[in-house]
């Protein structure tokens, strides 16, 4: 009987999914229509969280966030799963930085370019630079540009060295960038194995699954933001900062705030 409700449950979520889709859409093409007066990335940033925040309330996710967000400048982000940039932006305006191939994902793909994402090719040199410079203007407006800068997915249990050469504009310009942490918890299976998105993971079947989940919560640590003028140094340093704040203790609990509920009452043990 379980698995029967688990099917019906996904099959619901995948179809109010399609809907969301389809009408964040039709909203985007509205927006670029009637709101020209608003600095393109913001209208993009906020297009972007206002449909997120419908998208995980469907699906049964529920975002706690800690610390405060940051209101501009950069921000590094350890990387378990396509849940990562929801989560994120249910916090606060943003636009991201992420690899080509996330262009030409079904639908994900889609909203991603409607949010303004720039997309590296990583195997090239010139397509790094070029994204560095796309990302001045847009913390220019104020908006956060977000990137992983582990360079791929985790199980989530660790933080792989950072990247540096996207650092390179918040080094030359003295950016803040905010280290940040996100994590999960699962009422009714592995976060390992059903949340986080890794190793040879296909997405449909995944995703599927995790829409079977009653409900999933997501954990968002931002830290104190770092400046430094030597991009290495403050790669080392952000993910110093992101390992400390996988801890509990890294962020007081007093400071926790529900920004987007999947379940009534935002009870995980009532899911």
């Amino acid at each position: 009987m379980n698995r029967c409700f688990a099917l019906l449950r996904s099959g619901v979520r995948f179809g109010s999914f399609l809907a969301i889709c389809g009408a964040a859409g039709a909203h985007a093409a509205w927006l670029g229509m009637t709101r020209r007066s608003l600095p393109k990335a913001t209208r993009q940033a906020r297009w972007l969280r206002r449909w997120c925040a419908v998208l995980l309330r469907q699906i049964g996710v529920t975002v706690t966030v800690q610390g405060r967000a940051p209101d501009g400048g950069m921000l590094v982000c350890n990387h378990v799963s396509y849940l990562d940039m929801p989560a994120l932006t249910a916090a606060t305006e943003m636009v991201f930085i992420s690899k080509a191939e996330v262009r030409s994902w079904p639908l994900i793909g889609t909203i991603a370019t409607l949010g303004g994402t720039l997309f590296l090719d990583r195997s090239r040199r010139a397509p790094v630079v070029e994204v560095g410079q796309a990302a001045v203007p847009i913390v220019a407006e104020g908006v956060v540009v977000t990137l992983f800068p582990e360079g791929t997915s985790t199980a989530g249990d660790h933080v792989l060295p950072f990247h540096s050469s996207l650092l390179a504009p918040a080094a030359e310009h003295g950016w803040p960038v905010t280290p940040t942490w996100v994590g999960y918890e699962l009422a009714d299976g592995s976060v390992v194995d059903e949340v986080a998105y890794w190793r040879d993971m296909t997405f449909l079947p995944h995703f599927l699954n995790l829409l079977r989940k009653r409900h999933i919560r997501a954990i968002v640590r931002f830290g104190e933001p770092l400046r430094n003028t030597d991009r290495k140094a403050l790669a080392r340093e952000l993910h110093a900062a992101v390992r400390r704040l996988a801890s509990p203790d890294s962020v007081p609990a007093t400071a926790a705030a529900v920004v987007c509920s999947g379940v009534r009452g935002d009870s995980l043990a009532r899911s």
